[in-house]
């Protein structure tokens, strides 16, 4: 037998069977196995490696932990019971107020009524400058925290637990406006017109995108949409209709135009059967190539992989399509009060934003219209 070179490939050997007269062949090593196919975004299954020991997990901070940690639990679930809030903003909530735990811990504050106005002030300059072992937060970010520390106070003053609110001359930082980021139309047109639709996958890509900036609708509400939630038969006197839930399960329903209806309908025939079949049967509408909801990360996927496609090289994430579908509609004449609840908004100051023009805008409004703009 010649001696093997370096250079060359060996094939792999697969074990055969023994039986008289023959030699078992042995292997030279397992043959890789494909693993299941994984959307864009999402984390393929790990790879069948020798376990590493696992380091001890740092403890987790928790409210029970000190007795203000646990009469802002109450707080909390007020929060979620008695006012509805979204799970996602009540756990916000609770990291901010895990952190204002921690520091009146630190401050040596017992319970509520220890709190002194001090205390808060130190606090807000806290979170400001990072000087209590968190990071530092922005001016947006602390305003939040502050927000959330506010109604701690004031909720503790009306339930009782303390005689009196030493927050209720605590503001938050002042943030910078900051305007919402849309593309425009044709931009919009080119994402939107890149998605290959010979897949199931592309069916349904195409779909989701079309829904988003059809709709306005959050990538949580999108993702989260069932099938049921549809209503794709068109009555004669509008057009088809789609029923949302919004922040804190709010329910509204919002129209479909033409394009994105015509693109969910054919994913209902084209896509989505084929998709289903590999799962275990859901009602979500949008679903991974395993027969499960897509999940946020592929959704942003999608969305990031069409914009590349497109040649657009802006940050563009769901929330784009969401802030240009709003744009676009205050540019057609749409009422804010209309575009408000389109958008699932409480108040209409949110909805407001989208009102304001850049001064190039203005100039060549007043260039169009004014009678003596233009000698």
């Amino acid at each position: 037998m010649s001696e093997i070179q370096p250079t060359k490939v060996i094939p792999r050997l697969v074990p055969a069977v023994s039986g008289p007269g023959t030699a078992p062949v042995t292997s030279l090593g397992p043959i890789a196995q494909p693993g299941p196919a994984t959307e864009p975004g999402e984390k393929p299954a790990p790879s069948r490696k020798p376990a590493k020991p696992k380091q001890p997990a740092p403890p987790r901070p928790d409210l029970a932990s000190t007795k203000a940690g646990r009469q802002m639990e109450a707080y909390l679930q007020h929060l979620a019971v008695e006012r509805g809030m979204a799970r996602n903003t009540v756990s916000a909530y609770r990291r901010d107020l895990l952190r204002y735990a921690a520091y009146l811990e630190a401050a040596g504050v017992g319970g509520a009524e220890d709190v002194h106005h001090r205390h808060l002030t130190g606090f807000a300059q806290a979170v400001r400058e990072g000087s209590d072992g968190g990071s530092p937060l922005s001016a947006r970010s602390a305003a939040r925290c502050i927000v959330a520390v506010r109604g701690l106070h004031r909720f503790w003053a009306l339930e009782g637990t303390t005689a009196d609110n030493p927050a209720a001359d605590l503001h938050p930082p002042s943030p910078g406006k900051r305007l919402p980021k849309a593309i425009s139309i044709a931009e919009v047109t080119a994402i939107l017109e890149s998605v290959p639709t010979e897949t199931e996958a592309g069916q349904r890509d195409r779909a989701l995108l079309e829904f988003l900036y059809a709709t306005g609708a959050r990538i949580s509400e999108a993702i989260g949409l069932d099938v049921d939630d549809l209503h794709l038969d068109r009555p004669a006197d509008g057009p088809a209709v789609v029923r949302l839930f919004g922040k804190g399960s709010k329910e509204r329903i919002v129209p479909l135009g033409s394009y994105a209806a015509a693109a969910l309908e054919s994913y209902l025939v084209r896509g989505r059967p084929g998709l289903a079949a590999k799962g275990k049967g859901t009602p979500a509408l949008f679903l991974n190539i395993r027969g499960g909801r897509l999940s946020r990360q592929s959704a942003w996927a999608v969305l990031k992989a069409a914009a590349e496609r497109a040649g657009i090289d802006k940050d563009v994430s769901p929330h784009t399509l969401r802030h240009s579908f709003a744009t676009h509609l205050i540019e057609g004449g749409a009422d804010v009060r209309v575009v408000q609840e389109l958008l699932g908004h409480a108040s209409v100051t949110t909805t407001q934003v989208y009102t304001l023009v850049t001064a190039d805008t203005l100039r060549e409004v007043y260039a169009a219209t004014h009678p003596r703009a233009i000698a």
